[in-house]
């Protein structure tokens, strides 16, 4: 896939994000992840597989080809890695590393990969929460759910944030002045009005219910 335009690579990472949020990937799905239009991503789609990156079933549900997955993977790999760069080296303020790491990742060689990945310690997570394909540190969590599913009196953990709510840098800054970052402990004190209402370290504090959509836990 040498040569392709970076946002013909964001397809197929897209794919696989979805995937990984337990989203059935269709191209209406990437209209509203992407926000490009519709005929933008179907003309896109038949490039993808006719070049074999990936295919459509009847059902209009996208499915990554072993091709296709690999590549995803690899750029998948790249951004969070370099999520990883801007956070804990260049100290990129974390409701914006998203947004570089998408401008980052298609720069990065696979020999860059390997010299980052020593500088950096071959981390398990991006500092999302996210696992980091192919690393020998993975981090155990257990069972993931969403934030906005937990009842009322129930502690859990923040684990990961949604690759859909990186992209939306004042609700990143908003979770992070409400400190609910991976790690975080929270207590669910219950729902209020479109809002979920929770205590971090004894404080009480309220997020929309679309946000907490968004933010997987253990518990």
């Amino acid at each position: 896939m040498e040569g392709h335009h970076p946002a013909v690579e964001q397809y197929l990472e897209t794919v696989l994000e979805l995937e990984e949020a337990g989203i059935v990937p269709m191209r209406a799905r990437i209209v509203e992840r992407l926000g490009v239009s519709a005929p933008s991503v179907s003309e896109t789609v038949k490039r993808l597989e006719r070049e074999g990156y990936l295919t459509l079933d009847e059902d209009r549900v996208l499915h990554l080809t072993e091709t296709g997955r690999a590549y995803a993977t690899s750029m998948l790999r790249k951004h969070r890695l370099a999520e990883v760069l801007l956070v804990d080296v260049l100290k990129v303020p974390w409701p914006q590393v998203h947004e570089e790491a998408c401008r980052l990742e298609h720069a990065i060689s696979d020999s860059l990969e390997r010299h980052l990945v020593e500088l950096l310690g071959d981390p398990g997570t991006c500092p999302h929460g996210s696992p980091i394909p192919g690393s020998a540190n993975v981090v155990e969590t257990g069972p993931l759910q969403k934030l906005s599913t937990v009842p009322a009196g129930g502690s859990c953990v923040v684990r990961r944030i949604d690759e859909h709510l990186q992209t939306m840098v004042d609700r990143m800054q908003e979770l992070e002045d409400l400190r609910l970052l991976p790690g975080q402990a929270v207590v669910v004190d219950g729902p209020d009005d479109g809002q979920v209402l929770l205590s971090v370290d004894g404080v009480s504090v309220r997020v929309d219910a679309s946000v907490a959509d968004e933010v997987y836990v253990s518990v």
